[in-house]
């Protein structure tokens, strides 16, 4: 099990999109594993690789229960998305010690390589589908605090960047 370190907020890299993959190979699937790894002992419901210094557009969602059912997309993009929104308190460990509710579509249907190379679409609904939106602002170098008004994101950063120094 590897736990990676998270990225902190003010890392540029975390504000920049991330690099297409190519072809799924083992040390992509390694760095899923990692990924997997991370977000479990967050705990979180979903990770980008970005997060943890990684440019490349990985993602991993798991919204489930009972734990242990991971989707690992590569590349993933959004294709459709309901006009329903739902509204979800969001957070991030490369901004810790702050949240704030971001409206979102409720059910997106995903394109994405899976972890046998090959291009997949599939549903999210609810709490699914806030992580994987979530995830891939991350791999384009937003995160949640970028759909709040400029005010209500520069308090979140400050209040966040205060409780990092204790």
């Amino acid at each position: 099990m590897t736990v990676r370190p998270f990225l902190p907020y003010a890392d540029r890299r975390l504000h920049m999109a991330a690099e297409p993959v190519e072809v799924v190979t083992e040390t992509v699937r390694m760095i899923w594993d990692d990924m997997v790894d991370t977000m479990e002992a967050m705990p979180g419901v979903g990770l980008a690789a970005p997060q943890i210094g990684i440019m490349l557009r990985l993602a991993v969602v798991d919204a489930s229960d009972k734990r242990g059912q991971a989707v690992l997309m590569a590349n993933p993009s959004v294709l459709h998305a309901s006009v329903q929104i739902r509204k979800h308190e969001e957070a991030s460990p490369n901004l810790p010690g702050v949240s704030a509710f971001v409206d979102r579509p409720r059910a997106v249907t995903v394109r994405f390589l899976n972890d046998a190379g090959v291009w997949a679409e599939r549903d999210f609904v609810g709490l699914w589908a806030t992580s994987v939106q979530h995830q891939i602002d991350h791999l384009n170098g937003k995160l949640f605090v970028d759909h709040l008004s400029p005010l209500r994101r520069k308090m979140l950063v400050a209040k966040s960047l205060k409780g990092a120094r204790g």
